[in-house]
């Protein structure tokens, strides 16, 4: 593997804290990289230049044709609960984690690779990605960057120079080098628990507490206060996805990051109907991943990361067990105040002294299926005194009206202008969102060699709320109406 002049320095925190959690590894070759885009913005952020980025080294790096100089690859360990059953060894199958950087404003942060081919933990895979699912996840997580919704970020698409086989059609070969603040999951605690080694539990606890949860190390217990952080991060990160109707697809254990940020964008979707059984994971029959029930879930992953941690919260794991089960149930007030707190903005309301009527919209959407995100939208025209475009979009009208009108006495009795609530409903309610068959369209195009309807769908999601005019098309739900799937990409 070339040892690359490259325009990135990397540390290897992880790699050097954490033996026993990751497989020293290298990318495989590429015989011919190119760029397909990479992401200037991000770039500027984490003090990179992105016309180096896009140099013959640069791309060779994205690519994972050559190995940054001082950076040690490494394959991370993890477990993880698939659809509630439980697979002991899982890691980085088609992954590496290059290494660490430290940002301008001193935050540290991964970049890794997805489709660098095969490792120890590849379970049969090759290792390799296609571009289509590649670039699914630049768009899908620049625009959840985008909503302001905590998430791993993109840096760029590179392909290899050699084609990709899946389901009997060939698409090239991709790689996508992926930024987040760590890629430490609950998988990776279930990993560390099962091999039986305190220490390595321990090391790993006080490594997710400097790099995440700094306040816990003060805590009387500080892997509890790390149980505890988490616990919060993840209820607020779920009430965000709630908020802009998005569908997860695979939570999974070991797709549940101790940081709090979205990871793994393979068969994830944006609710256009509102219906909180929505699935759109070609393997997800019995709906587990559904858009509702993406609360009881994440609790669920949470008794897992607890379970994990039983041995270092108390030398006695059995006295672990009563505050390890208290802060897991914390976990549902702690959701629903989030939730609470997040339609209480996105219909106009300051306080939450508006439960009722908040419940009641919500009854009323799961019931009439309105657009979730014009129908959110609509609401601020709404309250400037035009209600038609919320009401054209449900069929019980008289049900909406009464709701309406409701809403409207309670606008008006709060100490802003309406005008003014409003205008922050247009700062929390977004025109434009990864609409499915947008992306499906734009990506299709992008693997026949036409980029421009992608580049156009990230420029129209990474500016959410801004409505501009000609991109009509982009507001719209499928207009076939017609079922849509999503699949893991793999």
């Amino acid at each position: 593997m070339t040892v690359a002049a490259s325009p990135v320095t990397l540390d290897d925190w992880f790699a050097r804290d954490l033996g026993g959690l990751h497989q020293p590894w290298q990318p495989e070759p590429a015989p011919s990289p190119e760029a397909v885009v990479v992401n200037d913005g991000l770039a500027a952020e984490l003090g990179l230049d992105a016309d180096a980025l896009r140099s013959p080294e640069g791309v060779a790096v994205l690519a994972g044709a050559a190995v940054p100089a001082g950076a040690t690859p490494v394959a991370q360990a993890y477990a993880g609960h698939q659809f509630g059953n439980y697979s002991p060894r899982l890691g980085d199958g088609r992954a590496l984690l290059l290494g660490e950087l430290t940002d301008p404003e001193g935050r540290r942060r991964d970049l890794h690779l997805k489709g660098s081919g095969r490792t120890p933990f590849a379970r049969g895979g090759d290792g390799k990605a296609p571009l289509g699912p590649m670039l699914r996840e630049y768009v899908v997580s620049e625009a959840m960057h985008a909503l302001g919704i905590p998430t791993t970020r993109s840096l760029a698409v590179a392909t290899t120079g050699e084609p990709v086989v899946r389901d009997g059609r060939r698409q090239p070969g991709a790689v996508l080098a992926r930024v987040a603040s760590s890629h430490l999951r609950v998988g990776t605690f279930q990993y560390a628990a099962a091999s039986g080694d305190v220490d390595l539990l321990r090391r790993l606890t006080e490594h997710a507490i400097a790099r995440h949860h700094p306040e816990a190390a003060d805590a009387e217990n500080p892997p509890l206060a790390l149980l505890q952080a988490v616990v919060e991060a993840q209820a607020r990160l779920v009430a965000q996805w709630m908020d802009v109707g998005f569908v997860h697809g695979v939570m999974n254990t070991d797709n549940m990051t101790i940081s709090g940020e979205t990871i793994d964008y393979g068969p994830c979707a944006f609710l256009d109907a509102f219906d909180p059984a929505t699935v759109y994971s070609s393997i997800d029959h019995g709906g587990r991943y559904a858009y509702g029930n993406q609360p009881r879930i994440a609790q669920w992953n949470l008794a897992r990361f607890a379970e994990s941690l039983l041995a270092v919260i108390d030398d006695d794991p059995e006295n672990a067990i009563t505050p390890a089960t208290d802060a897991v149930s914390a976990f549902a007030e702690s959701f629903t105040r989030h939730r609470a707190a997040g339609l209480h903005a996105k219909i106009g309301l300051t306080g939450e002294q508006h439960g009722e009527l908040v419940e009641d919209l919500v009854t009323l959407m799961a019931t009439e299926h309105p657009d979730h995100t014009r129908f959110l939208r609509g609401l601020a025209t709404a309250a400037r005194g035009d209600a038609g475009p919320v009401r054209d979009l449900v069929v019980d009208r008289g049900a909406v009206d009464a709701w309406l009108e409701r809403w409207r006495a309670a606008l008006e009795g709060q100490d802003r202008a309406v005008d003014e609530s409003a205008a922050a409903m247009d700062r929390v309610n977004p025109v434009y969102i990864p609409r499915n068959h947008q992306v499906e369209a734009a990506l299709t195009a992008a693997v026949d060699g036409d980029l421009d309807p992608f580049r156009r769908l990230v420029d129209v999601v990474t500016r959410p709320y801004d409505e501009r005019p000609g991109l009509e098309e982009y507001a719209t739900g499928d207009p076939s109406g017609t079922g849509y799937v999503t699949y893991c990409g793999t």
